[in-house]
C-alpha cells in the first residue's frame, strides 16, 4: 500500500526546485534509514511529502517556511506496530492529543477490544472517531472475536463476512492479530475463510503465537501471519527471527519483554524484521512515560544502537505493514518527522504530520476537535437481575473436602497460567475457601440474551480480600470478579451494571473506588490527564485488596479470562484448557 500524494505533478517540480516547497527545514542532523548515516543538510517538504534533500549549502532556500534544525537530530515519525488504543481507556481522538506530543504520528491499532463488545460498529466508530486526526490511525481488522468460538461468549462474532465488510474502510490496511493459532495450525474452516478474505484483499496478516515452535509454528507460518508480539523468551523469539517473523518488542503497561527478545536477535546480522510496540498502554503510562518513543528508549537502554531501534519504530515496521512510502526521510516519502536533540533521550522538541508542526516541546500546536456518537451513549453492560446465589458454589457433597480443578497463575506478576488440583472444604453443601492464596473467580456474561455466569477457584491472584471486578476483560469483555465473599462480588457486579461499566474495588460490603468507562465498557470520554488520576485511584483500591507486587495492578485481572495465552484461563463457560481447546470442570 501506498499513501498517495494528492497532485504529483507539483510535487516533481518542487523536487526540480521549479516551484517553491511549503516548508524546508535547515541545518538538520537527518538521520538515514537505508544506510544507518547521519548526514547535515536540508530537508524540503510539498503537499505533505518530501520533495528533495539537499546536503550541500544552498544561498538560496526555495520553500514558503524555513525552520532552522539548529542542529537537531532529524527523524522520520514514529509508528507504533500493533496497539489496542482500547487499552489506553480513552476514545481515539482524546488518545491523539496524548500520544502526538511524544512523537507517534502513525498507528496500526486492532480495535478488537470494541469489536467483541459492539461488533462491526464498534470497529466503524474506532475508525471514524479519528477521522481528520493531525496523525495516522491504520485499522486492522479484528480476526477473532470471539477469540476462541466454542469456549467463550462475547457481543459479537466475526466471520468472513464481517471482515469482508470491514475492508471496505479507507484506513484498513491488516488482519488483526490471528490469536486463534490452533485454528490456523489445523486449518479450521472458519479461519481458513478469513485468512482468505485477507489475502484477496491485500491486507498484510497480523500474529500472535505465544511459545509456538517446531512443526507448530512452521504450520502457523505456512497459513499466513507472520508478525508476532508475544514472544517472551529468548529461545523462543530466536526461532521465530531465524524462521523469518517480524518480531514487535512490547513494552505495554502489562508485559515488558524487550530485554528477552533482543537478547535472542542482537548477535544478528540482520535487523530488518525487528519492530516495537507498546499493545497495551494506559494513559498515566502515556503521560508520564511517553509511548513509542519511550519503547524505543528502553530498547536502546538494553543495548540497542539508537539507530537500530528507531529505524525498528519507522522504517522496519511500515515495511512490516506495508506502507511502502512511510517511515524514512527520503523523496517520495510522506514528510512525518520528529526534531529532537538527543537520540538516547528521545524526546522530541518538534513533531512534524505530513509536513506541518503538530506538537511542539511536549504540547499540541493544532486543534483536535470533539466528536459525539450515539454509540458513546449506550450502556453495553446487559446483565440480569443477580443474587448472592449466583456467585456460590454448590458442591456434589454436603459437608468434607473435595478434589477440585482450579486456575492457578505462575507467579504474581505474568499473566500465564496453569491448572492445579486442590482439595476444597465443603460447608452445607456450599464450597467454602480457608487459604488466603484462593479466592472466587466468576464470569458474567454482559451481553444481551445471554445470562451464562461460570464460578471457579484461583489461585495466585494477588489479592488477599474483597471483590474485584472489571468489564475490561480481554477479549470477550464480559464482567469478570476475584473475591473473597459472594456478597462482595454482587455489590461490585451492580455497581458497574449501573455506570455501564468499568472497574471496581469492594471491601467489606462498600465500595472503594470505581473506575467508569462508559463506552463499551472499556472507554472514558475525559482527556488523558483526569483519566490518570481517575485510574489512579482505582490503583489504589487495587493495592488496598492486596494487589502489591505489581508496578501497575490496574490490568492484573483483564487477562484472566483470555483463552489464547496458556495455559489455563477463564470464561463464561468455565475453566479452559487453552492449548487443547476444552473446558476443564471443576469437579472430576
Amino acid at each position: 500500500m501506498e499513501i498517495k500524494c494528492k497532485d504529483k505533478k507539483v510535487l516533481l517540480k518542487a523536487a526540480l526546485g521549479e516551484i517553491n516547497s511549503d516548508l524546508a527545514i535547515t541545518n538538520a542532523k537527518i538521520v538515514n534509514m537505508f544506510n544507518g548515516n547521519i548526514d547535515h543538510g536540508t530537508v524540503y517538504v510539498k503537499n505533505g511529502f518530501i520533495a528533495h534533500i539537499e546536503l550541500n549549502d544552498e544561498e538560496t532556500i526555495k520553500a514558503d517556511e524555513v525552520i532552522d534544525a539548529k542542529g537537531m537530530y532529524l527523524i522520520p515519525g514514529l509508528i507504533d506496530s500493533h496497539e489496542h488504543i482500547e487499552s489506553s481507556m480513552m476514545v481515539p481522538r482524546n488518545f491523539a492529543k496524548a500520544v502526538i506530543p511524544w512523537g507517534t504520528t502513525t498507528v496500526i491499532t486492532d480495535p478488537h477490544e470494541i469489536g467483541n463488545v459492539w461488533g462491526v460498529e464498534g470497529v466503524k466508530y474506532m475508525h471514524d472517531d479519528a477521522d481528520d486526526l493531525p496523525m495516522r490511525q491504520c485499522i486492522d481488522i479484528p480476526s477473532c472475536v470471539p477469540a476462541v468460538p466454542g469456549l467463550e461468549n462475547a457481543g459479537a462474532d466475526f466471520l468472513a463476512k464481517e471482515i469482508e465488510e470491514l475492508t471496505k474502510l479507507p484506513r484498513v490496511i491488516g488482519l488483526a492479530e490471528v490469536m486463534d493459532f490452533l485454528a490456523v495450525i489445523h486449518g479450521e474452516d472458519r479461519m481458513m475463510d478469513i485468512l482468505d478474505v485477507a489475502e484477496r484483499k491485500g491486507l498484510y496478516l497480523q500474529g500472535h503465537a505465544p511459545f509456538l515452535s517446531g512443526r507448530m509454528l512452521s504450520a502457523y507460518l505456512c497459513g499466513g501471519p507472520n508478525t508476532c508480539h508475544e514472544s517472551r523468551d529468548t529461545n523462543e523469539a530466536y526461532e521465530k527471527y531465524r524462521n523469518g517473523m517480524f518480531l514487535d518488542m512490547r513494552d505495554s503497561s502489562m508485559c515488558k519483554n524487550i530485554p528477552a527478545v533482543w537478547d535472542a536477535v542482537k548477535d544478528s546480522r540482520y535487523l530488518d524484521h525487528l519492530c516495537l510496540c507498546t499493545d497495551d498502554r494506559e494513559s498515566e503510562d502515556i503521560l508520564v512515560h511517553g509511548h513509542i518513543n519511550d519503547v524505543v528508549r528502553i530498547a536502546i537502554q538494553n543495548g540497542m544502537n539508537p539507530i537500530d531501534a528507531i529505524r525498528s519504530a519507522t522504517y522496519n515496521t511500515a515495511r512490516e505493514v506495508g506502507l511502502k512510502n512511510l517511515g524514512a526521510i527520503a523523496p517520495g516519502y510522506v514528510a512525518d518527522m520528529i526534531l529532537l536533540n538527543d537520540l538516547e533521550e528521545m524526546t522530541p522538541s518538534v513533531v512534524f504530520y505530513g509536513g506541518q508542526k503538530v506538537a511542539e516541546n511536549g504540547k499540541l500546536c493544532v486543534e483536535i476537535k470533539d466528536h459525539s456518537f450515539e454509540l458513546e451513549r449506550r450502556n453495553s453492560v446487559s446483565i440480569k437481575p443477580l443474587t448472592v446465589d449466583d456467585f456460590t458454589i454448590k458442591a456434589p457433597i454436603e459437608n468434607g473436602k473435595i478434589k477440585a480443578n482450579i486456575m492457578e497463575f505462575e507467579d504474581p506478576i505474568n499473566s500465564l497460567s496453569d491448572v492445579a488440583s486442590v482439595e476444597l472444604d465443603v460447608v452445607d453443601g456450599k464450597v467454602v475457601l480457608n487459604d488466603p492464596d484462593l479466592k472466587f473467580v466468576a464470569v458474567v456474561n454482559r451481553y444481551q440474551n445471554n445470562d451464562n455466569i461460570a464460578v471457579h477457584v484461583v489461585r495466585g491472584f494477588g489479592t488477599t480480600h474483597g471483590a474485584l471486578a472489571s468489564t475490561v476483560s480481554h477479549d470477550s469483555h464480559n464482567l469478570t470478579i476475584v473475591y473473597d465473599y459472594a456478597e462482595n462480588a454482587l455489590v461490585a457486579a451492580n455497581e458497574l451494571k449501573r455506570v455501564g461499566g468499568g472497574m471496581c474495588a469492594v471491601e467489606d460490603g462498600k465500595i472503594i473506588h470505581t473506575l467508569e468507562l462508559p463506552v463499551a465498557g472499556l472507554l472514558s470520554l475525559k482527556p488523558a490527564e483526569e483519566l490518570a488520576k481517575d485510574a489512579n485511584l482505582m490503583k489504589q483500591a487495587n493495592r488496598q485488596l492486596g494487589l502489591t507486587q505489581l508496578e501497575n495492578p490496574l490490568l492484573r485481572i483483564v487477562t484472566l479470562a483470555l483463552p489464547v495465552v496458556p495455559n489455563a484461563k477463564m470464561s463464561d463457560l468455565g475453566l479452559v484448557d487453552v492449548n487443547n481447546k476444552k473446558l476443564i470442570p471443576l469437579f472430576d
